[in-house]
């Protein structure tokens, strides 16, 4: 059983970053791939970033615009998002998630640990 904690979110103006971290519990969070996702109000929870099991591999979609940047700690537990040029869209609640398996997933069906989530909340 993995248990996930994420913090760092908060209301920011357009333009500014944040850092959301995500920390995990139990001993295998190093072989286990880590992804974001976020979900705006009455909009489904859409993919984010991924990162494989020892950090070596970073996956974005498209929409990403280059704006989020996906870290890990192994040593910590935690996974990192860094979202830099925030818009007033990107307000959502933000969600990590653990795949079992090296690699991330693109679609949530493949996560099976999921933490709270987080608000992010820009203003213009």
């Amino acid at each position: 059983q993995v248990q996930l904690v994420e913090s760092g979110g908060g209301l920011v103006q357009a333009g500014g970053s944040l850092r959301l971290s995500c920390v995990a519990s139990g001993h295998k969070f190093s072989t286990y791939a880590m992804g974001w996702f976020r979900q705006a109000p009455g909009k489904e929870r859409e993919f984010v970033a991924g990162i494989s099991w020892n950090g070596g591999r970073t996956f974005y979609p498209h929409s990403g615009e280059g704006r989020f940047t996906i870290s890990r700690d192994n040593v910590n537990n935690t996974v990192y998002l860094r979202i830099d040029s925030l818009k007033p869209e990107d307000t959502a609640v933000y969600f990590c998630a653990a795949d079992t398996v090296p690699l991330p997933g693109w679609v949530e069906a493949e996560y099976e640990y999921w933490g709270q989530g987080t608000q992010v909340s820009v203003s213009s």
